[in-house]
């Protein structure tokens, strides 16, 4: 089988001359998107690359000089050091990064996610309308959990999306959101929730041996109602057989602003014998992914696999370390869209899944005003690798 073709045949014209401004946050993502976009530009040949409609096109690099430096107060502003006007531009911004701090009056603050969405509405209002066109992917939608009324309550993502919008923000990506219905705040602007489904799959076939991909030796749990819809894709891309949990809560008491769950219940076929894909859009504490893990193994379950877009690891990794000597997991697969703390990634239980060549994808192909379908469903894509990993030719 011939190698895949790894840059894109793009041979539309670009919206404009390409920049890119990953927030502090997200440096070194942006730089590893970096590396791929001036690697395909340099290689791709196009015939009307001299022309005036692809200036810019072939560059060291894409990334344009941007900071948001902080005054003793903790007061901040947005600085862009070169110019957008006419540029097609690109914010990444990962609200999720806990590991960099401010000085507030003398005090070390650790930027939380309102200060992380602060900056990047600095620095689109640092802009000042000038940019061709903006686009701000966000892996980790700011509040995304945050997405529906159940009492008098603030909805926090909805107004932020409504929010960044009316800064003329045109564009928005994010990966795997909690609902992706909150779309419906900015019904008249692009939001797009891409799934990193080919990335843990490929990532699982790379870290395992000797794994049997069909209904009679794996199969893919959903550890709640809501995350049904990233099994059932999963399940139905390998041809396996789903199982859900559903939590039972005990509604006549509330415990940190919630009602406890008194147990997981699961619904589907036997587990015995079997390999586990349990699926998720984030790992918060991992209490719940744990719970369910061990759930599995009551029933017989054979190696238990973790996919989660977002390894959030509120509580640390102690729980999972412990989890994973008693022989209760197997792997966790989590991406790099947001920060993973240099502990994490020394585990060896832990598989990282790399987005940037993803990310990069998709930042090509919009910038040359192509359609990006075929980047939001993996599923040849997951088809040839899994008839690779069968036939032994996985590299």
């Amino acid at each position: 089988m011939p190698k895949r073709e790894e840059k894109r045949n793009l041979e539309t014209i670009p919206v404009g001359s390409l920049g890119m401004i990953p927030l502090e946050g997200c440096k070194a993502l942006g730089e590893k998107v970096d590396y791929y976009l001036v690697k395909w530009r340099t290689e791709r040949e196009s015939e009307h690359k001299d022309s005036l409609a692809f200036s810019g096109y072939q560059r060291n690099s894409y990334i344009l000089n941007a900071k948001v430096p902080r005054f003793g107060s903790g007061e901040a502003k947005g600085v862009i050091q070169e110019s957008v006007r006419g540029i097609d531009l690109y914010l990444l911004v990962d609200v999720a990064n806990y590991s960099l701090t401010y000085s507030l009056c003398g005090h070390e603050n650790h930027m939380s996610p309102d200060d992380h969405y602060q900056d990047l509405k600095r620095i689109i209002a640092a802009v000042g309308g000038k940019a061709r066109r903006i686009t701000v992917i966000m892996p980790f939608l700011y509040e995304s959990r945050q997405h529906k009324r159940t009492t008098r309550e603030s909805l926090d993502c909805a107004l932020a999306l409504q929010e960044l919008v009316n800064m003329g923000v045109d564009n928005i990506i994010t990966f795997d959101a909690h609902d992706p219905r909150v779309q419906n705040a900015i019904p008249l602007h692009g939001f797009e929730t891409v799934q990193p489904a080919y990335q843990f799959v490929k990532g699982l076939l790379r870290s395992v041996n000797d794994l049997q991909i069909d209904s009679e030796h794996m199969m893919v749990i959903s550890p709640d109602e809501g995350g049904m819809s990233r099994a059932i894709y999963i399940a139905n891309v390998l041809g396996l057989d789903m199982g859900m949990f559903y939590k039972r809560r005990d509604y006549t008491q509330i415990v940190n602003g919630r009602n406890p769950i008194v147990a997981h219940e699961f619904l589907g076929t036997s587990v015995e014998g079997k390999d586990m894909i349990i699926i998720d859009d984030m790992i918060s504490s991992g209490e719940s992914v744990l719970e369910v893990a061990a759930a599995l193994k009551e029933r017989k379950a054979n190696k238990i696999f973790v996919f989660a877009t977002f390894g959030l690891f509120t509580n640390g990794l102690e729980k999972f370390d412990k989890a994973f000597e008693e022989g209760l997991i197997d792997r966790v697969l989590t991406t790099n869209l947001i920060y993973q703390t240099p502990e994490l990634l020394e585990r060896e239980w832990y598989v990282n899944c790399d987005m940037s060549k993803y990310i990069a994808y998709i930042i090509d192909t919009l910038n040359h005003d192509s359609s990006i379908s075929d980047l939001l469903n993996p599923n040849e894509r997951i088809q040839t690798i899994v008839s690779k990993y069968k036939t032994g030719e996985l590299e």
